[in-house]
């Protein structure tokens, strides 16, 4: 069967054909459902491809239900290419920094409107990594069935493809180099917008914290009214699984590399409470349904990911030098912990 055409998909590889020669575009995975349809994954990159460079991913639609958070990567990754031919402080940005986006990373499972991958597997509970702490029952991460939410796989089974692909792209693009920053796009956690870094699998704070508290403080005085929580995960809750904590462990390898991965959870219950219709819709409960209110939530989230462009390439003026950063985790063990 040919390839199915999927919203969101056609409108990425419209943008791909758009920017041309000017992007670093590969199919990681192609996933094939039963009933045959065919979804390409896509990786996109652009930029200085210098390994010695400093990195921003923007990833999008690990959950098949969560369209918004591909669209709102999608939305970026078009703004970019369309400022290409003329943006000149743009084009001189990109001569400093690589820019990575995996817009939809499970296109199966938004194809079949389901949180989990064709598989039945939650591709966020679906790392090697086990909890140090009690999660929550089921949402935490489960291996009863398939049949329910949050399944991690079979005891001992390698990762899903869909898992095994953003790996492969994170460790090629971001984790190959001094420094980077990944922004995973989400939706469905309470009224609140929320920014969170890890641990998601512990309460113990993570060895970057005083470069996460360096980046807040630069995003503070430049967004002094933004409208986000940021937050380590585990203020929230514990999970098994969680694939950017198997990435940042794997990074703490080597020493002399930073990444940076945060998770934007947009609180789609403000959606809800504006339209509560929307509880009777699979996909309402996790995206606003009407087209002003995507709209705004696209033009919301813009400033965010244009900043983090910016502080990975500058990182260098705003990373703690190392005399600075006993001090830096104090201030942050305050404010998170």
């Amino acid at each position: 069967m040919p390839d199915t055409v999927l919203p969101e998909l056609a409108a990425l590889e419209k943008i791909i054909d758009q920017g041309g020669q000017r992007l670093d575009a590969r199919v990681v995975h192609t996933v094939e459902m039963l009933s045959g349809e065919r979804f390409p994954i896509h990786a996109i990159s652009l930029g200085n491809p210098d390994p010695g460079a400093p990195a921003m991913g923007f990833f999008g639609g690990i959950h098949g239900l969560e369209g918004i958070g591909a669209e709102v990567v999608i939305a970026y990754l078009q703004n970019v290419v369309m400022r290409l031919p003329w943006d000149l402080a743009l084009n001189q940005q990109l001569e400093q920094v690589r820019l990575v986006f995996m817009p939809i990373v499970n296109p199966g499972g938004m194809w079949a409107a389901t949180r989990a991958n064709p598989n039945g597997v939650d591709l966020m509970r679906n790392a090697p990594v086990d909890a140090l702490d009690r999660v929550p029952f089921l949402i935490g991460g489960q291996r009863l069935s398939a049949g329910l939410p949050w399944y991690r796989g079979k005891p001992g089974a390698p990762m899903e493809a869909e898992s095994r692909a953003l790996c492969e792209v994170v460790h090629q693009e971001l984790l190959s180099r001094p420094f980077s920053i990944a922004l995973d796009c989400h939706s469905g956690f309470g009224i609140s917008d929320r920014l969170w870094f890890p641990f998601a699998h512990t309460r113990k704070p993570i060895a970057h914290l005083p470069e996460l508290h360096a980046l807040h403080e630069i995003f503070l005085q430049a967004h002094a009214y933004h409208p986000y929580i940021i937050e380590p995960q585990s203020a929230q809750y514990l999970t098994h699984g969680d694939l950017w904590d198997h990435l940042y462990m794997q990074a703490c390898n080597e020493p002399s590399r930073t990444f940076l991965p945060l998770t934007l959870e947009m609180g789609s219950w403000r959606w809800i409470k504006k339209n509560p219709r929307q509880l009777f819709s699979r996909m309402g409960i996790f995206n606003p349904l009407i087209n002003h209110r995507l709209q705004r939530v696209l033009r919301r989230h813009m400033p965010l990911l244009d900043f983090l462009s910016r502080a990975a390439e500058s990182h260098e003026r705003w990373v703690p030098a190392p005399e600075a950063r006993v001090q830096r985790r104090a201030d942050a063990l305050a404010a998170w912990y």
